[in-house]
């Protein structure tokens, strides 16, 4: 093989797990204090904006890392580094132009962008994000390029490059206009300015990691004969596009879900433009936290892709089941526990974070924390899908899911008495149709599927004892707490007891009961000696 791994398929995983969760401890610390200045309303221009911006995104840089890391992966196995070369130069130079295009909407229509939504007060937002579609376009070749060698750090310093920038110029900035008295959709915009400039700054670090990567590759291959540019061109967009589709069918229902649930607000529940907006500011905070899990699934799905697309280039199937199957398994043992935690302690967690919030919060939450297992189970089985070369079946369940989130929402959120409580119902049914739907097209068209029930079982119940201990404990200190402390500091004394009690309990559970064993394990690095020490058989 023309290159050595150094960084197998959690190793890699483990790499990423680490950046999102300095990224995630850097959001928190980020959006919490933003969203507080910014209040119910002004959370909604901040909402919106990331809507336009999210769909553009995506428009441009989804479907790079995968389509460049599945096809330098398999090329990798296959000792062709020229090729592989030839995928980075012509992936860079079309993407680029991608980004552009992306940029230039953005910065030529933000008023008409803003309009659209429903929102006229987000166009300086809008145009503030613009130049951070181009810069993630250009990211997203180098973060593909590295993740084909399993090489996650491009990935992970660039996130967190992004994530840091974004809390020391959005906050100052928020703070310097909020102080000074500027508008909510003003300093909805000048929270994000970080995002561009973080990007930005990434971009020459992404250079020189990518010349590391480099040396490591040899160039004895006289077979190694590249295809043309065009050729090349071609096959990375024919991966590339019905991921980015995929993708942005989400974006773009839920661009129109947010422009729906703004208006069916006003219409349907009869509310005025100025209370939909608070309501609509809640939903944003609840969806904020409800994001968390997921984000720290996206290291578990971007490292599953190129194992199982060399094990398939290789036709080792036997492989590719193994790989998969301790892919959902991760998945389950932290999704799950993550989800049902946010849901059972949603009250406490928006107590201490959003205490002068709409009283409609932690109900948002009870539902979003289910959902977001859902979101993740979405996330595992597209990865699934897209690594064996059946990306184009998410083409089906996507849009599927996304319809029945739109007639939910239009019903649920234009129905008085339920109004924003829709928004989230009509979520959870989303993510769970599109799972559903996912999970039927690996039975029907992967060799050797992973054995989804199976590897559920064992997680679900030590949650299910995980969220009485995690509720009972919460409960108790909150009221010990209560005696001599304000509502919100005996909330947050509550949910930090109630959070490490739970993790022990949790943690004690799956090494007990065998939910992770020492073959699991040996997919972690270090993993067998730490299954030595924790005595896991």
């Amino acid at each position: 093989m023309a290159y050595e791994k150094k960084n197998e398929y959690l190793g890699g995983a483990a790499i990423l797990a680490l950046a999102v969760a300095i990224t995630k401890v850097i959001g928190v610390i980020y959006k919490v204090p933003i969203l507080n200045i910014l209040g119910d309303e002004g959370s909604t221009h901040f909402q919106v904006t990331y809507s336009v911006y999210n769909l553009l995104l995506t428009l441009s840089t989804a479907g790079i890392p995968v389509a460049m890391s599945r096809l330098i992966s398999a090329s990798a196995a296959l000792g062709r580094p020229r090729q592989i070369t030839r995928y980075f130069r012509v992936g860079l130079t079309s993407f680029m132009v991608v980004g552009l295009v992306g940029m230039g909407v953005m910065l030529a229509f933000p008023q008409q962008l803003a309009d659209f939504m429903g929102d006229h007060e987000i166009s300086a937002g809008i145009r503030a994000l613009g130049p951070a579609v181009l810069f993630s376009s250009v990211i997203s070749v180098y973060r593909g390029y590295g993740q084909g060698f399993s090489v996650m750090t491009p990935t992970a310093i660039s996130q967190i490059m992004e994530s840091s920038c974004k809390l020391i110029f959005g906050v100052a900035v928020a703070l310097f206009l909020s102080t000074h008295g500027y508008t909510s959709p003003s300093i909805a915009a000048g929270s994000i300015i970080g995002v561009p400039i973080g990007l930005g700054l990434t971009i020459p670090i992404m250079v020189l990691l990518k010349k590391k990567i480099d040396r490591r590759m040899t160039f004895g291959n006289t077979e190694d004969i590249p295809k043309s540019r065009s050729a090349t061109c071609r096959e990375i967009f024919r991966i590339g596009i019905p991921i980015m589709l995929s993708s942005s069918i989400l974006n773009i229902i839920t661009l129109i879900d947010t422009k729906l649930v703004l208006m069916r607000l006003q219409s349907g529940s009869g509310f005025s433009y100025e209370t939909a907006k608070i309501l609509m500011g809640v939903y944003a905070k609840a969806q904020t936290l409800f994001a968390v899990p997921s984000s720290f699934m996206v290291p578990v799905t971007v490292a599953l892709i190129p194992p199982i697309a060399a094990a398939i280039a290789l036709k080792n199937f036997k492989e590719s089941r193994a790989v998969m199957e301790s892919g959902v398994k991760l998945v389950n043992i932290l999704a799950l526990p993550a989800g049902v935690g946010i849901a059972v302690l949603s009250k406490p967690i928006f107590t201490a974070l959003y205490y002068n919030s709409n009283e409609n919060g932690p109900r948002l939450l009870i539902i979003l924390g289910i959902a977001s297992f859902f979101v993740c189970m979405q996330l595992i089985t597209n990865a699934i899908l897209q690594a064996s070369g059946h990306e184009k079946l998410a083409l089906i369940s996507l849009p599927i899911g996304g319809a029945v989130k739109i007639i939910v929402n239009w019903f649920l959120v234009g129905t008085v008495g339920v109004n924003i409580i829709g928004a989230p119902i009509g979520t959870l049914m989303c993510y769970l149709v599109i799972t559903c739907l996912n999970m039927l097209f690996i039975k029907r068209h992967i060799p050797d599927p992973p054995r989804f029930i199976r590897l559920f079982i064992k997680p679900a119940v030590c949650t299910a004892v995980m969220a009485v201990c995690a509720i009972a404990v919460c409960s108790v200190v909150s009221k010990l707490a209560g005696s001599v402390l304000s509502e919100r500091l005996s909330a947050v004394c509550g949910l930090v007891v109630g959070v490490i009690v739970a993790v022990v309990v949790y943690f004690i559970l799956v090494i007990v009961t065998k939910t992770i064993t020492r073959e699991d394990m040996k997919f972690v690095p270090k993993g067998e000696k730490l299954a030595e020490k924790l005595k896991i058989k």
